[in-house]
């Protein structure tokens, strides 16, 4: 199946189960308020077929982008009624929490899909959770030119103290486009001491993912050579008589430590052969290798040897549910202090965050490629996250949003009377407007991004 198209199906599905969610958080907590709902729609109108129970339509729309929940008098702005069991007539406390029930419900899911997902096959690289020690530093790179060196212990980057790879790698994310303090631990003559610089995270080329990597941050993905898997016919690894279980210690007298330390060392040498350090059995070898230019369509262009490497190590995660639950837990509060992290930034204006930000056709690119993987984990991850940022996106105090009605109805209590109803529909209408040029300002970012785009310029 083409990739748009899985990336169009699964969008559509994971986005339907996310908004369904949401508005049922609103449903359920409208009927128990005795809030009477008109209508419960899976799918936008036109409405294809449904049935109707009491005084609720559930039905099913033939525009399949999530669903929604309609109750009586629930139009923004709408006057206070006498009817007890429209909307606007219930107290202001039972609104909020009709108001907020949505955004709940997709913290609940986020919670329980990351149990889920803690409590299944996760095969993960034991480096992720190790501290942020540094392979080769190329000089050609932002680290290079930072002053950062092979060996290093990042013991501090911007305000993360002692950070695992995971974690730096989730930080930098945040800080592109920006200049980030910087601390090392580094190890002089048997002494260690710290080194501080500062370092420019630049903007990936349009059609670029972030990666650290490129930055020269390149971790250290195991403690021993990095162990051929198996060699390419007619590429340099096999012409230089490499074979399956060799394992190379160095690449010019640089020691590396995984696959990306070796690539940045080809490419440094900008095609030049260069002299492997090569471990066979009990004995180690030298051997010269011509690397060659490959352009592979789901790879960076760069050079290569033509061999395949046994995964660094890694560690399986199949946690019994109390733990994973425990697990989950600690992965959405992480993940909610990033994605407030980001809201901060886009509102301050952090061009980084501006230029980071997806939107729809940037997660149905996400979603197409995690349904592409082999497995359940992937999408079930993504849409953890998926969950948990429209369920903070959804509090934000923005008109329109849940977040909005539920601050002017704390407003409203304050007061302990309703704000005019002409100032309300002002309200509502400028922030119409401000979502949807924002929208239209992502939505042109996602596309810019796109590698079929790359080479148009700005």
């Amino acid at each position: 199946m083409p990739f748009a198209l899985v990336s169009i199906i699964s969008f559509l599905i994971v986005l339907s189960v996310m908004v369904v969610v949401h508005e049922l958080g609103h449903f359920i907590v409208a009927k128990l308020c005795g809030v009477r709902v008109e209508a419960f729609s899976l799918g936008f109108p036109p409405r294809l077929f449904g049935i109707k129970y009491g005084d609720t339509d559930y039905c099913v729309g033939a525009l399949p982008f999530g669903g929604y929940v309609k109750m009586a008098g629930e139009t923004p702005g709408s006057e206070t009624s006498s009817d007890p069991h429209e909307f606007s007539a219930r107290p202001r406390w039972q609104r909020v929490l009709i108001a907020a029930a949505g955004p709940v419900f997709n913290f609940i899911l986020a919670l329980v899909l990351m149990s889920g997902f803690f409590m299944m096959h996760n095969e993960v690289d034991n480096f992720l959770s190790a501290p942020a020690v540094l392979d080769v530093v190329t000089p050609n790179t932002p680290a290079g030119r930072a002053g950062l060196h092979t060996g290093d212990r990042i013991v501090r980057f911007d305000g993360d103290r002692n950070p695992t790879w995971d974690e730096l790698m989730n930080r930098a994310a945040l800080d592109v486009n920006s200049t980030v303090p910087v601390t090392v631990e580094r190890n002089v003559d048997g002494k260690t001491e710290e080194f501080s610089t500062e370092l420019y995270l630049p903007q990936p080329a349009k059609g670029d993912d972030f990666d650290v990597e490129t930055l020269g941050l390149i971790p250290q993905e195991q403690s021993g050579p990095v162990v051929i898997d198996d060699v390419m016919s007619g590429d340099p690894a096999a012409q230089a008589g490499l074979k399956s279980g060799d394992g190379i210690v160095a690449v010019d007298g640089q020691p590396v430590h995984g696959v990306p330390a070796i690539l940045a060392v080809l490419n440094q040498s900008g095609g030049k052969p260069v002299t492997l350090v090569v471990q066979r059995g009990k004995g180690t070898f030298n051997i010269g290798v011509q690397p060659m230019w490959s352009d592979l369509g789901s790879e960076s262009p760069g050079y290569r040897l033509g061999f395949s490497a046994v995964p660094p190590p890694f560690h399986v995660e199949q946690l019994p549910i109390l733990e994973a639950i425990h697990h989950s837990v600690d992965y959405n509060r992480r993940y909610s202090g990033y994605i407030l992290e980001v809201v901060y930034r886009l509102f301050t204006h952090h061009a980084g965050v501006m230029q980071q930000i997806s939107g729809p056709v940037g997660i149905a690119r996400m979603t197409g490629e995690a349904a592409e993987m082999h497995g359940w984990e992937p999408i079930v991850g993504l849409s953890a996250l998926i969950s948990l940022d429209l369920g903070i996106m959804n509090l934000l105090p923005i008109p329109i949003l849940d977040g909005g009605m539920i601050l002017l109805l704390c407003i409203e209590g304050m007061l302990r009377r309703d704000l005019k109803q002409e100032f309300k529909e002002r309200v509502y209408q400028v922030a119409f407007i401000m979502i949807i040029l924002f929208f239209a300002f992502i939505t042109v970012n996602d596309i810019s991004r796109l590698s079929i785009f790359s080479h148009l310029k700005p």
